[in-house]
């Protein structure tokens, strides 16, 4: 009675969700820094002087280097920037979040932290069912049926696996042993620091858009990241968010 007491207590403490967290931390990311990296090969120490002669004429001219840096892919200007993300979302995409090597990470660790019981379910909107050829799936609903099968194994695998986590940790199991049979919907969370030129070249991969240049195939889960990512940026960088928009959104 005891153990079935414990057990009902720990379901109870698991905690399931459907979204993704993007917080912008810090940045030092604005347009006149492309526009002073870019300068600087003609000007050279007069772009120390960041005297406009006109604010109307300037900004003029200010979007149409942006448009060129970006359209002819000069791409080092975009990169003396600087943006840091706190990001929560299931190890899943973390995988293959991590597969860009143009950032820099910090992830929690399950070595020195007691993992805690938040697990992805995919929500009920979410599409299914893969079609099509390899490298160019589509993704449609489904049978509402399915959607209740995910939701249940889903919930059950990870009840069942965060049971056997926090029993392994009783017995005095090491935390980074004991992690092993978690699943890959465990929420975890990391900061991720880049330049403009880093998340432009993130975005035009792991974004869905009909107004690319190249067609891009991501799974959802990492788009909703990537999403929220580029709703912070654009405030930062208007001209650079437009001109990359207006070019196909290709990576400089």
């Amino acid at each position: 009675m005891a153990e079935t007491e414990t057990q009902n207590a720990q379901t109870t403490a698991i905690e399931f969700r459907s979204d993704v967290t993007v917080e912008l931390v810090r940045s030092s990311a604005q347009d006149s820094d492309v526009v002073f990296a870019a300068r600087v090969s003609t000007q050279g120490e007069k772009t120390l002087d960041a005297a406009q002669s006109g604010e109307d004429a300037s900004e003029k001219r200010d979007k149409g280097l942006i448009n060129y840096l970006m359209r002819d892919r000069h791409g080092t200007p975009f990169e003396h920037n600087s943006m840091t993300f706190y990001v929560q979302a299931p190890l899943f995409v973390f995988r293959e979040f991590q597969r860009h090597r143009i950032a820099s990470y910090n992830e929690e660790s399950g070595r020195y932290r007691e993992l805690r019981p938040v697990f992805y379910v995919p929500a009920r909107e979410r599409n299914l069912v893969q079609v099509g050829r390899p490298g160019a799936y589509e993704f449609i609903a489904g049978a509402p049926e399915l959607s209740d099968l995910v939701q249940e194994e889903a919930k059950a695998a990870a009840t069942q696996a965060y049971e056997a986590y926090q029993r392994m940790l009783a017995a005095g199991v090491a935390r980074e042993v004991a992690r092993i049979v978690l699943p890959l919907s465990l929420y975890s969370s990391m900061y991720v620091t880049m330049n403009a030129r880093s998340l432009m070249n993130f975005l035009s991969l792991r974004t869905k858009r009909d107004d690319a240049k190249f067609p891009s195939f991501p799974q959802r889960e990492i788009e909703m990241v990537a999403e929220r990512m580029e709703d912070l940026w654009k405030p930062l960088m208007p001209m650079t968010a437009a001109a990359f928009d207006a070019n196909g959104r290709v990576a400089p």
